[in-house]
């Protein structure tokens, strides 16, 4: 969780990091009903929207953000966000 903004978060990272190969940590994911990848990207998009309605950042662009929160490209950000939570970052930002 706490390298979440790294580019470099990988499986193989995460295995490595805690002496366990990566089979075994996606193995542990897909008990728990999920990938790896997908439960980084939630917890990234999680974070990003956190971001995006605290006061923190409120003077961070919608890009400045996304990079933060661990996307390298802001159009693939905009997509998942839209998927997951219904609407874009600004309409989160700008809800009352």
């Amino acid at each position: 969780m706490a390298n979440l903004d790294s580019q470099a978060l990988s499986v193989q990272a995460v295995a490595r990091q805690q002496a366990l190969t990566p089979r075994y940590v996606n193995m542990i994911f897909e008990g728990e009903g999920t990938t790896f990848s997908a439960f980084v990207l939630q917890q990234r998009l999680m974070l990003a929207r956190s971001m995006l309605v605290g006061r923190r950042y409120a003077g961070s662009t919608v890009s400045e953000i996304a990079f933060a929160a661990g996307f390298s490209a802001h159009l693939a950000f905009q997509c998942s966000f839209r998927r997951r939570f219904g609407a874009t970052p600004t309409q989160i930002r700008e809800a009352p």
